[in-house]
């Protein structure tokens, strides 16, 4: 989550801003499946951070052609996302939330019409989270 400690400003754990680089930047969504996870669990397990790992991996799936994979881990994520506020984490979550329900629609009608995999995108809200992303990304090329 968001860290502030006395006499600082607020900034964004590691692994928050690296999960979206992978996501938004890079699109491997393996790799924010492993920087979530860790994140995840240091967190206590919240589940917005599941949600969010779980957007991610449905994505991997349907990429690799696990349908039903991918259906299951979208109507997971949609069901754990939809308990937060539209804006959190300084991201778009309710945009989020919405391209989610609607790949998830897709899936759920996949066998009448197919379709390839797209990606989907993180609206950052925060500009000072739009900065750590493009400084992280630069360290991470």
């Amino acid at each position: 989550m968001l860290r502030i400690k006395a006499g600082e400003t607020m900034t964004y754990d590691p692994l928050f801003v690296q999960f979206i680089v992978y996501f938004n930047v890079k699109r491997d969504y393996f790799e924010c499946h492993e920087v979530m996870e860790e994140l995840w669990l240091e967190e206590g397990r919240d589940l917005l951070y599941q949600g969010l790992l779980q957007v991610a991996v449905a994505l991997y799936h349907h990429r690799n052609g696990n349908i039903s994979g991918a259906t299951k881990l979208f109507r997971g994520a949609v069901e754990k996302l939809e308990r937060y506020p539209e804006r959190i984490l300084g991201i778009e979550l309710g945009l989020l939330l919405n391209d989610a329900r609607a790949y998830l629609a897709k899936l759920e009608r996949y066998e009448e019409a197919p379709f390839a995999h797209y990606d989907l995108n993180i609206v950052i809200a925060d500009p000072l989270l739009e900065q750590n992303v493009r400084a992280t990304a630069l360290e991470m090329e």
